[in-house]
């Protein structure tokens, strides 16, 4: 589908513009984003801020319904940690039109699949859902955008469902409790230091009012990004928008404190005792934002490492020395500067010291040796196709545009970063292995099996 000229949007904004009143619900139309050789990402923005991406897809009559938010527990202060978290729950709770559980009921009865997730960036919320839907689902999604209940009773039961959420996915967790110890150890200044889900004091002290002012700040238009991919008119889709998200105010946003973490000039390790079978060890080194080219090295280098049974750190400590039982590395999909990550669960009798003398050899050989062409190419080919299967259905097209306006400056970056990845070279994959893979900067957390009871 060839792009349109940057009229045909203009002409669809000014027809639905001479029925509304008010600067809040007019159109702005954007230019056009190819989103593959056959569609297109139609931009506009209402007076109020919110951006809107429509993409046209008649393949099947289903629809992704998207809205993200550019708030996550980076945007926390201390004390108040696990707000955004706790908020993603509230949202399914009571609005002013709508009892509680309501809102899910209604949901159910339109076939609709609905979920949220929160990170440390962005608050996301989906419907995958029929095409004939999409009217009941906006009205819902912008319902609860507007008219949440946020009084003690609501607050406090939700406080209890993510309290035990944090004991069962952190407290009780081995692999959890390692996360958030290494991102306590590798971080001193950034929020990207404490957990998303939050400390539990914090989560446990939180009231009602925190949570309505949390939601006037961050819930608004001016700070969210609407996707709809799917079988829908983009015109009659536009107007329900105005409709719906039309009357809304935009907040006035606070001005983001930038925090840059301080270089780290030496080792880091902590070591923690757990009730588990065997020793475990994750390191974090200093790793690039998402949105850089060298964000894209990491994840090449990384399949070299750990992309499957043939992959050199798998080869050798999965399947031939049988040292270790799970191993993965990974480069986190963050904003701002974070960490690149390596994991190890060590099989029973395996000696940590060992495991991680022969990673750290591989990682020198990075440094010294170029990877070969053959490595190159498989990776390439095998990162080329996993991006092609995110974007097979209507809510993973959604999913990629929302996460992409988000994190990474907009949906233009999607097949741009594409033609990234096809231009990374064996000199690339070196040059990035010296500049972050670098034992004396980086927090290495070993767990070591206890008695059940005793911690």
């Amino acid at each position: 589908m060839a792009p349109r000229s940057p009229r045909a949007s203009e002409e669809i904004a000014r027809r639905l513009n001479r029925t509304v009143k008010g600067r809040r619900a007019r159109l702005r139309a954007g230019a056009d984003v190819p989103l593959g050789a056959h569609l297109m990402v139609r931009q506009y923005r209402l007076g109020n801020g919110l951006e809107v991406r429509l993409v046209v897809d008649r393949s099947a009559p289903v629809i992704g319904y998207q809205t993200w938010f550019r708030t996550g527990s980076r945007h926390e202060r201390p004390g108040k940690t696990g707000l955004a978290h706790l908020f993603e729950h509230l949202m399914f709770n009571q609005t002013q039109s709508l009892a509680a559980g309501e809102f899910d009921r209604r949901m159910e009865l339109a076939g609709a699949e609905t979920n949220a997730s929160t990170w440390t960036d962005w608050t996301q919320y989906y419907e995958n859902l029929p095409a004939k839907q999409l009217a009941e689902v906006m009205s819902l999604e912008a319902n609860r955008l507007q008219h949440l209940v946020l009084r003690e009773p609501q607050v406090s039961s939700e406080k209890e469902v993510v309290s035990n959420e944090r004991r069962w996915a952190i407290e009780d967790d081995v692999e959890g409790s390692m996360g958030e110890q290494l991102y306590d150890l590798a971080f001193r200044e950034h929020p990207y230091r404490w957990p998303t889900i939050g400390y539990m004091r914090d989560i446990e002290g939180f009231t009602a009012t925190d949570c309505r002012a949390f939601y006037r700040t961050y819930y608004a238009p001016n700070n969210a990004v609407l996707v709809v991919v799917g079988d829908f008119d983009e015109e009659e889709c536009l107007a329900l928008i105005q409709s719906h998200y039309g009357g809304i105010s935009a907040a006035r946003l606070p001005k983001e404190r930038v925090v840059r973490e301080p270089a780290q000039r030496r080792e880091r390790r902590r070591t923690i005792r757990f009730d588990t079978e065997v020793e475990r060890l994750a390191f974090g080194y200093r790793g690039p934002a998402f949105a850089t080219f060298d964000w894209l090295v990491l994840t090449v280098l990384s399949e070299v490492l750990f992309g499957g049974r043939n992959a050199r750190m798998m080869r050798e400590l999965v399947v031939e020395r049988e040292l270790v039982s799970s191993l993965w590395g990974s480069p986190t999909p963050f904003e701002q500067p974070s960490l690149y990550e390596i994991w190890a669960t060590l099989r029973s009798g395996a000696s940590a010291r060992e495991v991680e003398a022969f990673i750290d050899e591989e990682l020198h050989r990075l440094r010294r040796e170029p990877i070969s062409q053959i490595e190159l190419e498989r990776v390439k080919n095998k990162l080329e196709l996993g991006f092609f299967e995110e974007l097979e259905t209507a809510g993973g097209k959604a999913e990629q545009i929302g996460f992409y306006e988000v994190v990474a400056g907009g949906a233009k970056g999607i097949f741009e970063r594409l033609e990234a990845y096809r231009r990374v070279s064996v000199d690339d994959v070196r040059r990035v292995a010296r500049r972050y893979l670098k034992k004396g900067a980086r927090s290495v957390i070993h767990v070591i099996p206890q008695a059940r009871g005793a911690r």
